[in-house]
């Protein structure tokens, strides 16, 4: 990417798009495109199609995305379903119509299938049924991300797609009923040191095994693969540690400073079991992460005590 070419940034406010604009201007790319929920409705493919027409992007990243835990999941799978499908298909169609020289979308790796063998290879997508509670997001992101595959074998379009590990970082969502496992955490355990609560919870079973990555490494790899790999095939990002939901609640309590007992709730749902996935095809490429799971932790409390 030249440094004055005109990048678009769908999803700017949100965690990882907003990471990704702070990596951008601090390589220093001064030509970037952003524009609110109120100002463009990703999800209205007319409103999209015009955006593109008028500012002509040469540049797409898709960060935009409507996200949450297991509870939001399991709650809205219309929502998750239909506002992924539309902003990805939308945004997608509208950048091949306008000859946007190259595009970047953001997937999940939650989106693999549940029978998936660890660690999870960029071959095994669609090889099976993804988790249940997580089966209408993951099918919406699917698609797009086929459909990035789909433009680069039929008109040639230089679209590529990223399957990320689980995110969290500056900007995640601290809201109760919608936060993924880390920000919940973080806000259980900061009130429990506040109220003196002597027990905390924790959904399932806490033998989950997952895969973290700090969002400003995700933000660095996107923009690194964005440079460097223009496949056909999408490419995983993560670090290559697992760490289980128990041992995870015991270090954000460390660094939270809660002293209370961590009790598992077994009448809550675990989700899947483990969701670690293969990213050595990143690291021949050149890339690896800066953030631990420790060091990261540490950052992003100090960023919900800043809110």
């Amino acid at each position: 990417m030249e440094k004055g070419a005109k990048i678009y940034v769908a999803g700017h406010n949100g965690m990882v798009g907003s990471a990704i604009v702070r990596r951008l201007k601090s390589a220093g790319y001064t030509n970037i495109i952003c524009r609110t929920h109120t100002e463009l409705d990703l999800t209205r493919q007319s409103d999209v199609e015009s955006f593109f027409a008028a500012e002509k992007p040469e540049y797409v990243f898709v960060a935009a995305a409507k996200v949450g835990g297991i509870r939001a999941n399991s709650a809205y799978p219309v929502e998750f379903a239909v506002e992924n499908a539309y902003i990805g298909l939308n945004i997608i169609t509208a950048a091949h119509n306008n000859c946007v020289k190259k595009l970047l979308y953001l997937s999940s790796a939650c989106c693999y299938p549940n029978s998936a063998e660890m660690p999870i290879k960029e071959s095994a997508l669609l090889s099976g049924a993804p988790e249940k509670t997580n089966e209408a997001y993951a099918m919406a992101k699917n698609l797009c991300l086929r459909l990035c595959e789909y433009y680069k074998r039929e008109y040639n379009d230089d679209f590529v797609a990223v399957m990320p590990s689980n995110c969290y970082g500056e900007g995640d969502s601290f809201d109760p009923m919608n936060s993924h496992v880390i920000p919940s955490l973080i806000m259980k355990y900061h009130n429990a040191k506040l109220n003196g609560t002597e027990q905390i919870e924790v959904w399932g079973s806490g033998r989950p095994l997952r895969e973290f990555i700090y969002v400003d490494d995700l933000a660095d790899a996107c923009i690194f693969v964005m440079e460097n790999y223009s496949g056909e095939d999408h490419i995983n990002i993560g670090t290559g540690e697992e760490i289980s939901i128990l041992e995870l609640a015991r270090l954000v309590s460390r660094t939270v400073g809660y002293e209370g007992k961590i009790v598992c709730d077994t009448t809550k749902p675990d989700g899947k079991m483990r969701n670690y996935i293969d990213s050595s095809k990143l690291a021949e490429l050149g890339w690896k992460p800066r953030f631990g799971i420790e060091d990261g932790l540490k950052k992003v409390y100090g960023y919900f005590l800043s809110k």
